[in-house]
C-alpha cells in the first residue's frame, strides 16, 4: 500500500505530458498505415493485406501483453511501464524503415504491438487510476479529449513525412521522435511512484475486506466479465466501422469524394461528445456514459442501414457513441471496482478488446464479401441493439448489488 505521506501529483503536470504522448504514440502507431500502407506497398510490392495485416498482429500482441502490463502498472506505477513502451514502439519503427522483406516488417510490426500494449490508452488510464484512485474519472475524461486528435495531428504530419522523406524516413522520424521527445517526458516529467505489493490473492469477485479497501458487489466476477464483454463489443464495431466505413458508404451509391467527406463527421462528433461528457460528468455514474455510448452507436448503424438520407445524422450519432465509449471504457471499471487493484483489472479487460479490434478488420471484409454492405449492416445493428441490452443488465445488476438507486 501506499505510504499516508505519498501525494499525488497535480493534473495540470501529469495530463499535458500524458497527453502529448498520447497522440504521438496513437499517431506513429495505430494510425500509422492510414497514411503510410499504399506508399510501403508500392514500394515493396508486397501485398496490401500483408502490409495492414501487421496492425492486426500488432493489435493481437498487445492485447496477450495486456494483463501483464496492468500488473506493472499496478506494482511500479505508470511512468517505467510508459517509458518502456516509448522504446518497444522506437524499435519496431526503427525495424519498418529497415525492413528488407515481409518477415521482417510483421516482426517490427510484433515489437510495436508490445509497444501499444504498454503505451496506448488502457494503459495511460491505468497509470491515472494508480495516481489518483477513484478522483481519475476527470483526468481519463480530459485525456480522451486529447487522444481524439491523433489522427487530425498525425495524419498530416504522416504524410508531410512520406512526400518529403518516404516512408522509410517517415517511420525513423517517428522513432527518434519516441527517444527524443517521448520517452524524456515519460522519465523525467510523469512521477516515481512507491511500489506496491501486488494481490494476487484478490481475484475480482474475492470479498475480503482486508485485501481489497474498496467495496465490490456480490458476484463481482460476472460483473466482471459483462463489463468486458461489453467493452469488447464496442471495441469491435468501432474497430471494423473505423476500416471498411468508407467502402460501406461507397456500396450505398456514394461517390468516394463524398464518402471522404461524410466520413470526417465522425471525428469532430467524437472530440464534441467528449467534451460535453467532460462538463456534465460530475452529475452522473459512469453507467449512463456507457449506457448513451451503446445507444448512440446502436442509433447511428441502424440510420445508415436505413439509407443515404440520414447518412450525416447516423454518422454523428455513431461519431458521439464511440468517442464517450473510450471514457467508458476507462471509467466504468474505476467506477465499480475502485482504484486499489484498477491498473490490474485495466489490463485484463483490455486483452479480449484489443484482440477483437485485431480480428475486427478481417471479419468486416469476410461479411461483405459473403453477405454485401447493407446485410453487414443488419448485423452489426442487431450487434448492437445486443450490446445496449448487455448495458442495461449491467445497470440493473449494478443497482441491485452495489448502489442504491439515487447512486445510479
Amino acid at each position: 500500500m501506499l505510504t499516508s505521506t505519498y501525494r499525488p501529483p497535480r493534473l495540470l503536470v501529469v495530463i499535458p505530458v500524458l497527453g502529448v504522448t498520447q497522440i504521438l504514440a496513437w499517431g506513429s502507431s495505430y494510425y500509422l498505415l492510414a497514411v503510410l500502407a499504399q506508399p510501403i506497398a508500392a514500394d515493396t510490392g508486397w501485398s496490401l493485406a500483408w502490409i495492414v495485416g501487421g496492425l492486426s498482429l500488432g493489435l493481437l500482441v498487445a492485447g496477450i501483453v495486456s494483463p501483464r502490463v496492468g500488473d506493472s502498472i499496478q506494482r511500479l506505477g505508470g511512468r517505467a511501464v510508459l517509458a518502456t513502451s516509448a522504446v518497444f514502439l522506437a524499435l519496431g519503427l526503427t525495424g519498418l524503415a529497415l525492413s528488407p522483406n515481409l518477415p521482417a516488417y510483421i516482426f517490427s510490426w510484433l515489437l510495436l504491438g508490445i509497444g501499444m500494449g504498454a503505451g496506448l490508452y488502457d494503459a495511460a488510464f491505468a497509470t491515472l487510476g494508480r495516481l489518483y484512485g477513484e478522483r481519475a474519472r476527470t483526468a481519463i475524461t480530459t485525456l480522451t479529449l486529447f487522444g481524439g486528435f491523433a489522427s487530425t495531428v498525425c495524419w498530416p504530419l504522416s504524410a508531410l513525412f512520406v512526400s518529403q522523406f518516404g516512408w522509410r524516413n517517415a517511420c525513423l522520424i517517428y522513432a527518434g521522435i519516441h527517444l527524443a521527445v517521448l520517452l524524456p517526458l515519460y522519465i523525467f516529467a510523469m512521477p516515481r511512484e512507491p511500489k506496491r505489493e501486488l494481490i494476487r490473492s484478490a481475484k475480482v469477485g474475492d470479498h475480503d475486506g482486508d485485501a481489497v479497501a474498496h467495496p465490490r458487489p456480490a458476484g463481482s466476477t460476472s460483473l466482471f466479465v459483462l463489463i468486458t464483454l461489453t467493452i469488447t463489443i464496442s471495441s469491435m464495431i468501432s474497430a471494423l466501422l473505423s476500416v471498411h466505413l468508407l467502402m460501406i458508404l461507397q456500396a450505398r451509391d456514394i461517390a468516394l469524394a463524398a464518402a471522404v467527406a461524410l466520413g470526417a463527421i465522425v471525428g469532430p462528433s467524437q472530440v464534441g461528445a467528449r467534451a460535453i461528457e467532460m462538463t456534465i460528468s460530475r452529475f452522473h455514474h459512469p453507467i449512463w456514459t456507457k449506457f448513451a455510448s451503446t445507444v448512440f452507436v446502436a442509433a447511428g448503424i441502424g440510420l445508415l442501414w436505413v439509407g443515404i438520407p440520414v447518412v450525416a445524422a447516423a454518422l454523428i450519432f455513431y461519431g458521439t457513441g464511440i468517442g464517450i465509449e473510450s471514457i467508458a471504457r476507462g471509467t466504468l471499471p474505476l467506477a465499480v471496482f475502485g482504484g486499489d487493484r484498477y491498473a490490474s483489472i485495466m489490463g485484463r479487460i483490455a486483452m479480449p478488446s484489443l484482440i477483437m479490434q485485431a480480428a475486427s478488420p478481417s471479419l468486416g471484409a469476410v461479411l461483405i464479401d459473403s453477405f454485401g454492405a447493407d446485410a453487414t449492416l443488419a448485423i452489426l445493428f442487431t450487434i448492437a441493439l445486443a450490446n445496449v441490452a448487455l448495458v442495461a443488465s449491467l445497470y440493473a445488476r449494478l443497482s441491485h448489488d452495489r448502489y442504491g438507486s439515487k447512486d445510479l
